[in-house]
Order: C-alpha cells, then structure tokens, then sequence
C-alpha cells in the first residue's frame, strides 16, 4: 500500500467515526431506561427437568396453559402439569431415551403421539391414550429418525410422520 493510500484510508476511518458517534449516541438516548431495583428480588433458578441437554419437541393442550410435554434427543418424555414448576419423566419405560417428535391430539389430549430418535437412532412411534401413563410401540420402527407428528384435528387415530431413516442406508434399513 502506498503512502497517499494509507492516508485515504485513514481519512476514511476517521469520517467514518466522527459519523458513527453521533448516530450511536442518539441511539443511546432513546433506549428506554428501566430501574433496577424492578428486578432486584429476581433470582435465576433451574425449574427443570433436571435432565441438562437440549429439548427436541415441545406439545401442549390447548385451553390448559398448565400442561406440556417435551421430548429430549437424549432424555425421553417429560410432562408438567404446573406449568413448568415440576417435570415428570414419563418414558423412562420404553428404555429408548432420543426424542424427536411429541404431539397430543387435538380432539383427545389423552392421547399423545412420540416420534423416536433424534440424536441417536428411535425405534418407532409410540402412542399413549392415558395420557401418558402407558405407552404402546405402533409401528415405524426401521426409520430410525423422526422430526414430527402432526395428529388429524378430527381424528386422532390419523397422523402424519415425518421421518429422516437411516442417515446412511436409507429409509428402510
């Protein structure tokens, strides 16, 4: 780079800057200001589940704010019935933990549908009319992967699944 190059360029910078200031300062102006002692009794706390990791499906019943299930690809089913104040393990029994699709029927919310394998390979989906108290295996077992569920509104006995297969084999290996 040249000497008269250098010199554009740190004109440049320097226009550049003495533009931005301004901008930024207004834009400091008018962010609104919030009093801290609004949230001075506030305190961060783990609510649950006490599993870690992240969440792969989350479902809820309409018109009841205080039921939701999760699924987690290496964690299974959860189920709150206090809005998230406690969680529930629920799948424990199926011994298969990865999760990747939950959903509960519109026109039943004791029936709830789970779609397995996620971060490692399912073995099907499981459907449960209890509300998740017992669960039956239904089918689809050599897919091995499945993102979503979607339950027919009128007819919880229709669903459609998507499914990813075998990432390496295909879809019925």
């Amino acid at each position: 780079m040249t000497r008269l190059q250098r010199c554009v360029a740190a004109v440049a910078i320097v226009v550049v800057a003495s533009l931005a200031a301004p901008i930024a300062s207004r834009a400091q102006q008018t962010a609104p200001q919030y009093d801290p002692s609004l949230y001075s009794a506030m305190r961060w706390r783990l609510i649950g589940p006490h599993r870690g990791g992240r969440v792969s499906a989350v479902a809820g019943i309409k018109g009841d704010p205080a039921v939701y299930y999760i699924g987690l690809p290496g964690g299974g089913v959860w189920k709150t019935t206090d809005s998230g104040e406690t969680w529930k393990p629920i799948f424990d029994q199926e011994r298969i933990a990865s999760v990747g699709a939950v959903a509960v029927a519109p026109s039943n919310s004791n029936i709830i549908y789970v779609g397995t394998g996620e971060q490692t390979a399912g073995n099907g989906v499981y459907k449960s009319t209890d509300a998740g108290a017992t669960w039956t295996n239904i089918g689809l077992q050599a897919t091995h992967y499945i993102s979503s569920i979607i339950v027919d509104p009128r007819d919880p006995n229709i669903i459609v699944v998507g499914v990813i297969g075998h990432p390496i084999l295909g879809l019925a290996a």
